[in-house]
């Protein structure tokens, strides 16, 4: 390890800003004075490379490690097999930080509750503004069922979540994640860029509890290169700024700072803590310790080592175990400890936010022009982690239910706007075993807030007579939600926006028409609607679609799979619909239209729906008027599972 960090720490010269610093001598102190490195390792985590993009073994080696000397492993947007919950074999193989990113790839209610720590990814430092993508060759049929897709499918991520326009959007995603998971940590992702300690500041103030500033040097190489150059700034400027900030305004005490992006020696966490952060995260240095030889081929498949690939006879290459992980980071630990020793301090909490103890190295030529005061400048306040976050979730309507259900009460209910995530704390009790989901029926009258149904179980049914707020069924888990409006027209909007956002199983039933990106990133719900907005199946992988109604613009744009049922009475879809990877087709297959008739049955069920009604009973002449669009590699893999 020394003469690895020898090199790092400026042995090839001047590179990163943090090699024109150097802490500040004070009186040294003997070294058993400092803090053990136990408890230094508690402080690290091995950042978010989802399962896809590395191995399973590579991923399950990372997290064990992890666990072993308590620190944190973040399973990154891939989600995580439900097997690893518990023990396998004696090993401790479960991911405590469980990422929410745009993709909402395995985002369901058994990941969330299983979680320590939940991460909104809202950016990544190594490509900020992008999104992600994972080839149809990397997803096998263990990635397909851990993110609730077929083996073969290529995989997108959008840029951004499109849940979260706001901080104020940001602030009901903290919500919903509190209801469903109550003991987890929250924390947002954020990107060390210009004025980031103003988002920084709103992010603190939305409730999130552990803010990570990413800097632009890290990344896997599956990064493009333009974006690893050219994008995003390092992790010295965003921390420094998100740390000045954020004591500024009074708001240090509520959040944690964690920081990341080509931390890779004690040197580099000592600059961390002094510039504000608590936290230091490490992922390529990680994969460097089990056996990484940075080739650079992540986007392949054809890892040389058995790491950032899915090819069985590749994964058997992988050598890395453990206690390479652990060795690596407990060196750096018992760096940090001879760092602090020299500096005079017994702990990382003493230095945390102390800028001061900074002093700029002296050089020459071009390095000397540079003015790096402004990060060193300490603000006046709280400049650590203190009283954390205020209760958020105080008195919801989701308390009174599950009351109600374990006692056997009604589950009628009236409803407010301000009644928001509804369903989610009761979806989180069931899967915890504080409530048993046996067909649990629960009917609600009036106007329905935010998230209403987010996450919602299997076997428990939501009917709404009234209206709906945004995000509804947002990552719904394989529950039942049906909304209708006595005496309303089948074209009058009475759901909002981005409904069933990152589903991964169940039904929902509108009787009316809903709003823009309807069904973006479902992955495996059953949905009809009697019209929508703009965007509608959006960046779709699994899930059937019925919507009997006019449509907005840019259907399907980066559909990947799942299928879409459309009345096209109008005969117009085809300028409606984003036809990059998508075809359309009549309903020539029996097997397509018994599909469309069983929904709309259940349609006129669940809701009574009269438009419904109406093509059902005149089904021989009705089944014509619709179309059918489906992704073309997902029907070529189809007919290749058939066969």
């Amino acid at each position: 390890y020394q003469a690895f960090a020898d090199k790092a720490d400026l042995g090839d010269g001047l590179f990163y800003i943090r090699d024109l610093m150097e802490e500040r001598k004070g009186a040294s102190i003997p070294l058993e004075e400092v803090e053990p490195a136990s408890e230094i390792l508690k402080r690290f985590v091995i950042e978010a490379m989802s399962f896809g993009a590395i191995s399973k073994e590579a991923h399950e080696t990372a997290a064990e490690a992890a666990n072993r000397i308590n620190a944190k492993s973040n399973c990154g947007e891939g989600g995580e097999d439900p097997a690893r919950n518990k023990p396998v074999n004696g090993r401790n193989i479960r991911s405590a930080v469980r990422q929410v990113a745009s993709g909402r790839f395995g985002v369901d209610t058994e990941y969330l509750v299983n979680a320590d720590e939940l991460q909104i990814k809202c950016a990544q430092g190594a490509k900020p503004g992008e999104g992600g993508q994972l080839m149809g060759f990397k997803v096998d049929q263990i990635i397909a069922s851990t993110r609730h897709t077929l083996p073969g499918v290529t995989l997108i991520s959008p840029p951004p979540h499109h849940d979260i326009y706001s901080i104020e959007d940001l602030k009901q995603l903290i919500f919903d994640l509190r209801c469903v998971n109550p003991t987890a940590k929250i924390s947002v992702k954020l990107v060390s860029e210009a004025s980031v300690g103003t988002v920084a500041s709103g992010v603190a103030k939305a409730g999130a509890d552990i803010i990570l500033i990413s800097g632009a040097d890290g990344g896997t190489g599956a990064a493009p290169r333009s974006s690893m150059r050219y994008a995003g700034l390092p992790w010295e400027l965003g921390i420094a700024e998100a740390q000045q900030a954020l004591v500024s305004n009074g708001l240090r005490g509520r959040v944690r700072l964690q920081v990341d992006g080509q931390m890779k020696t004690g040197r580099d966490v000592i600059m961390a803590a002094l510039l504000g952060a608590e936290e230091y995260g490490f992922a390529a240095s990680i994969l460097i310790s089990m056996g990484c030889v940075m080739c650079r081929k992540c986007q392949t498949n054809t890892c040389p080592v058995g790491i950032a690939t899915q090819d069985p006879e590749k994964r058997a290459k992988f050598k890395g175990t453990p206690e390479n992980v652990i060795n690596y980071l407990t060196a750096i630990a018992e760096d940090v400890r001879r760092r602090l020793a020299f500096m005079g301090f017994r702990s990382l909490d003493e230095i945390i936010g102390r800028a001061d103890l900074i002093d700029v190295r002296k050089t020459s030529g071009r390095a000397s022009m540079l003015d790096i005061s402004p990060l060193l400048q300490v603000a006046e306040g709280t400049r650590t982690f203190s009283e954390g976050q205020p209760d958020m979730v105080g008195d919801c309507l989701d308390k009174r239910i599950i009351e109600d259900v374990r006692n056997g009460r009604s589950h009628e209910y009236s409803i407010e706007n301000t009644d928001r995530s509804v369903g989610a704390m009761l979806s989180g009790e069931i899967l915890r075993g504080g409530v048993k989901a046996d067909d649990i029926d629960v009917r609600f009258k009036g106007n329905a807030g935010q998230s209403f149904g987010a996450f919602l179980a299997k076997g428990v049914s939501f009917h709404l007579e009234g209206q709906a707020n945004d995000f509804v069924g947002k990552g719904l888990s394989g529950g039942r939600i049906s909304i209708s409006r006595q005496g309303s027209r089948s074209c009058e909007v009475i759901a909002g926006n981005t409904i069933l956002y990152g589903a991964t199983a169940g039904e929902l039933y509108v009787a009316g028409t809903v709003g823009e990106r309807f069904c973006v990133r479902n992955s495996g719900a059953t949905a009809v609607a009697e019209g929508v907005g703009d965007h509608c199946c959006e960046y779709m992988t699994g899930g059937t679609v019925v919507v009997l109604g006019s449509c907005g613009r840019n259907f399907a744009a980066g559909m990947s799979a799942g299928v879409a049922y459309v009345l096209d009475d109008e005969g117009d879809f085809d300028r409606h619909c984003n036809m990059d990877m998508v075809e359309i087709e009549l309903l020539d297959d029996p097997a397509d239209r018994e599909t469309l008739r069983s929904i709309l049955e259940d349609h006129v069920k669940y809701t009574g729906s009269p438009k419904a009604q109406s093509i059902l009973s005149d089904w021989e002449h009705s089944w014509c008027r619709f179309i059918k669009v489906i992704p073309v590699g997902y029907k070529m893999l189809l007919k290749d599972e058939s066969n």
